[in-house]
């Protein structure tokens, strides 16, 4: 996956890279600063490895102070900057330039307080996803998302990209659970949107930023709801003979009004690496899992989970086991959680990331299997079923520039068939660099025009996160007429 047209870096910004390391450590300090080679290596990439660019430097502010005195230089100095939590993205959302200043938050790591009555969190945003629930446990509360990565992820990237999880079901994604931020502005001018309590008036300015992908500010804090911990969980796994099969009985226990904590999909290339690696007990003589969480009083658990055995039996499953403790139910889960990992030890993969109409489940099961077979390759669905977002994994051979091109070709058809059945690009993941330029499959040259003004409002000049998320060509055409109406944007 290399054919992604990138801009020119400025060679003038290269040839000041010295005099630019010395002007901010004057303002943030020399040890806040990466600008040896090997270090600025590290930042090179995100989790879309295909795509590598060295960073002009890297800046590790500790406050937000800090992150305002370098994006108002950058502003006043014409540089690009690169917003970047732990890299974990899947779409090139954090991959840097060779003129930009990449701005990584996280040594912002400082959980600010906690308030148990009211149900919320202030936390700086450089915290792993997985911390923040770690730090109120005791209490018996849990912050919700929960993406497979959260043990490394940063909430700054949650944010950024508007991630969800295995939970997000029945808890939701990013977006509703987060209360208020604290935003820099590419001047360095500090906002601060929403705050710690349920509704706010005027324009939904939060639901505007989260998602954002790093376009329009650095979010530096952010106030998170906590949730009281539910009395218990069991989840249970059932088995079919056909992924369509599968398919139709998560959108009739989604039909019947029943909404389980949890609904992950797997098919079988998924299932038999993954037992192999978590020796969980999956079956292998099924085409497809489903692993059903319901959590409640152990009465309302022992009800949900035999209503849906109930609405499964209609679809003839091959396997139905039901967890039968607490040591049972980590084994189920197990091996979902490290499904990425055991797929990277056998096959180079591309992950992608759309969502459907939960009615188009089995149709678009189908023709995912269709897709890569025309491209000579294979696919392993390991997804979030119950919410209809979809990460089908493309099996292919880095080392061969041909299959490359394949994987490429064929991940651009799976997210032109989510947009054909009335879904979207992206669930969870984000555009990217990986998805900019299918953007116009899914919306219109007017619709990205209103995107893209809303952008410049933001950022006039484009420095923020720049060749990302929009049409290149679309984007550098607007930025030239934004900075000639407006020439102090320049």
């Amino acid at each position: 996956m290399t054919s992604v047209k990138l801009p020119i870096p400025d060679a003038n910004v290269i040839a000041r890279r010295g005099a630019i390391n010395d002007d901010l450590a004057r303002l943030i300090g020399r040890e806040a600063l990466v600008t040896d080679e090997e270090g600025r290596r590290a930042y090179e990439t995100d989790a879309l490895t295909a795509y590598r660019r060295m960073p002009l430097v890297v800046a590790l502010p500790r406050t937000t102070e800090d992150v305002a005195k370098v994006l108002r230089y950058c502003h006043d100095n014409n540089l690009k900057v690169v917003p970047r939590g732990a890299g974990t993205s899947l779409c090139g959302g954090a991959l840097p330039a060779e003129d930009a200043v990449v701005v990584c938050i996280s040594k912002m790591n400082r959980i600010l307080e906690v308030d148990y009555a009211n149900r919320f969190a202030r936390v700086e945003t450089g915290i792993t996803n997985l911390a923040i629930s770690a730090r109120v446990a005791e209490r018996g509360f849990f912050y919700a998302p929960d993406p497979s990565s959260q043990l490394a992820c940063t909430l700054a990237g949650n944010l950024a990209m508007n991630s969800g999880g295995a939970h997000c079901l029945k808890y939701g994604v990013t977006t509703h659970n987060v209360l208020g931020a604290k935003m820099v502005l590419m001047d360095g001018t500090v906002v601060e949107i929403g705050g710690p309590y349920l509704e706010s008036s005027g324009y939904d300015m939060l639901s505007l930023v989260i998602g954002s992908e790093g376009q329009l500010g650095i979010i530096t804090e952010a106030t998170v709801r906590i949730i009281k911990t539910a009395e218990g969980a069991r989840p249970m796994m059932l088995g079919f003979s056909a992924p369509e099969t599968a398919g139709e009985c998560v959108a009739a226990i989604i039909a019947a009004g029943i909404i389980p904590v949890a609904i992950e999909y797997m098919d079988r290339p998924a299932i038999e690496v993954c037992e192999a690696y978590a020796r969980a007990g999956y079956p292998l003589d099924v085409e497809a899992l489903l692993i059903v969480e319901v959590e409640g009083s152990d009465a309302e658990i022992e009800s949900l989970l035999a209503k849906i055995a109930a609405i499964a039996a209609r679809f003839n499953p091959k396997r139905v086991e039901i967890s039968a403790d607490a040591d049972h139910s980590a084994r189920i889960w197990a091996g979902r959680k490290a499904a990425f990992g055991a797929i990277g030890r056998l096959s180079d993969y591309y992950c992608m990331d759309g969502t459907i109409p939960l009615g188009q489940l089995p149709y678009v099961l189908s023709r995912i299997s269709q897709i890569c077979a025309e491209h000579g390759l294979k696919a392993a669905n390991i997804f979030h079923a119950g919410d209809g977002n979809l990460h089908p994994l493309i099996l292919y051979d880095a080392n061969k520039p041909e299959e490359a091109e394949k994987a490429e070709a064929a991940g651009a058809a799976i997210l032109s068939l989510c947009v054909e059945v009335g879904g979207c690009l992206t669930g969870e993941h984000g555009v990217g660099i990986e998805k900019r330029d299918l953007m116009v499959a899914q919306f219109s040259a007017t619709d990205l025009v209103v995107q893209m003004r809303i952008k410049s409002v933001f950022d006039p000049a484009w420095r923020l996160n720049s060749a990302k998320v929009f049409p290149l060509e679309a984007s550098e055409s607007l930025r030239s007429d934004t900075i000639a109406r407006s020439p102090e944007a320049a």
